[in-house]
């Protein structure tokens, strides 16, 4: 197959890259050291990219084996308004990670591991751009009062704490969280990707095939770090530990697994042929994944301690590790990595807001959850507004304060007002109080 390049409207591209000027100063540097890191690679373009000769079929759900749509117009009103909000949500997260990852590009100590993020970066920002070229592409007049200007320009301004899913609105506390965010957060974009590449709307499904290349990058710009700190814990340095990898994994592997949706949901996106699993299917499928990365750090960390065994005496000793939690040639549980159960930390879906420990373990006391929470997530991230906000909600829902549909989508609420932003026109977005003074009335029988 190959490939068609393409720009957005020269006012909506000179507005990203105003974006990017603000957002992701060192681009000039990494153009002009591409060649240096990179030398057998494509050299980056800020563009859109479709593949063409992909299917015209739908492929899955309700219209499967009918044309796919070639414009918005040809989507029926349910799916046009289920894929603008997908297209929407996609460019939020591309621009938002950008943002994420610069306050801690910095910190790294190996060149290479920060070259990889910046690279990374620029290619999220390529991301967006592609999504903004859906926008701009095409006439969604049928869904949404807002021109394609006032679309691009809403995107460009958002900031962390105001973009439309919450693993963008936390910030970074260290060069850890950039690898594991890659580790982890861009895995379920991976997830995400691979579905939308059957979409019934065939601009999405052609946007899809060099996302996924790219992003493919992405995940080994988080796994390899993530591999190298493990052996060199096991050596016994002492800049990044095992117990820093597992507080990290316990930051953001629930807010990966919440990224999927609520896992009773999904089915309007089957039906419309949008995507090919509900969100519960996916989700296990990521969290699976995601274990077996883990247990690949574990037999990292192992080898590295003891050279002389081979990877299958490797494997043993983990699992007698983890089935004894007793030490085992002199490591001990703690020594390695562990998934976080997925109840853990939860604030949608299912589980929200349950006092469910990282090993699965229950609480019945809010303070001890908290105290628990203490010793399992990064002292930095516990000083920050996000998970101040969580203890709140967590606590006036347990009080019966706040009912848990409420807590739930107790999310900022994002109004438009005059100011300004590095997009061209530019609006400002602020952050309203999200929860309600008094407990919600609850809904007569």
């Amino acid at each position: 197959m190959s490939t068609r390049k393409t720009q957005i409207p020269q006012t909506l591209h000179n507005a990203v890259v105003k974006w990017r000027d603000t957002f992701l100063p060192d681009y000039e540097y990494l153009i002009d050291n591409w060649d240096r890191f990179f030398p057998q690679d494509r050299p980056y373009e800020l563009c859109a990219y479709r593949e063409l000769g992909m299917c015209d079929e739908i492929e899955c759900g309700a219209k499967k084996g009918q044309p796919k749509a070639t414009q918005a117009c040809d989507l029926e009103d349910g799916a046009g308004h289920h894929l603008l909000g997908a297209i929407k949500a996609q460019a939020s997260t591309e621009f938002g990670s950008i943002q994420q990852h610069q306050l801690t590009l910095s910190r790294a100590q190996d060149e290479e591991e920060q070259f990889w993020i910046l690279r990374m970066m620029a290619e999220e920002l390529r991301h967006g751009y592609q999504m903004l070229h859906l926008l701009s592409d095409d006439d969604w007049s049928k869904f949404t009062n807002d021109s394609s200007a006032d679309m691009v320009e809403e995107i460009l301004s958002m900031r962390t704490g105001s973009h439309i899913l919450g693993a963008f609105n936390i910030d970074f506390d260290s060069f850890v969280d950039n690898a594991t965010f890659c580790a982890l957060i861009d895995r379920v974009g991976k997830y995400q990707l691979a579905m939308q590449k059957v979409s019934a709307y065939k601009p999405m499904a052609e946007s899809m095939p060099e996302m996924l290349r790219e992003e493919a990058f992405h995940l080994l710009a988080g796994t390899v770090p993530l591999r190298r700190w493990m052996e060199k814990a096991a050596k016994g340095s002492v800049y990044v530990t095992s117990a820093d990898i597992q507080k990290a994994l316990n930051k953001w592997m629930p807010r990966g697994l919440e990224m999927f949706g609520d896992e009773r949901g999904g089915g309007t996106n089957v039906k419309f042929g949008l995507k090919p699993m509900k969100n519960a299917e996916a989700q296990e499928q990521y969290y699976k994944e995601v274990e077996n990365i883990v247990d690949g750090l574990n037999i990292r960390f192992i080898r590295a301690r003891l050279p002389e065994i081979s990877s299958s005496r490797a494997q043993e000793v983990r699992d007698r590790i983890v089935q004894e939690r007793k030490p085992v040639e002199g490591i001990a549980f703690d020594d390695l990595v562990h998934m976080p159960h997925p109840n853990f930390f939860r604030r949608r879906g299912v589980p929200a807001f349950e006092l469910t420990g990282w090993e699965g373990e229950s609480y019945d006391d809010v303070d001890d959850y908290a105290a628990h929470l203490t010793q399992t997530l990064p002292d930095a991230y516990r000083a920050g507004r996000d998970f101040e906000h969580y203890l709140e909600v967590l606590r006036k829902v347990h009080s019966g304060e706040v009912e848990l549909k409420d807590a739930v989508s107790a999310m900022p609420d994002l109004r438009r007002v005059g100011g300004v932003c590095p997009c061209s026109k530019a609006v400002r977005w602020v952050v309203d109080e999200p929860l309600p003074t008094e407990p919600a009335p609850r809904p007569e029988a």
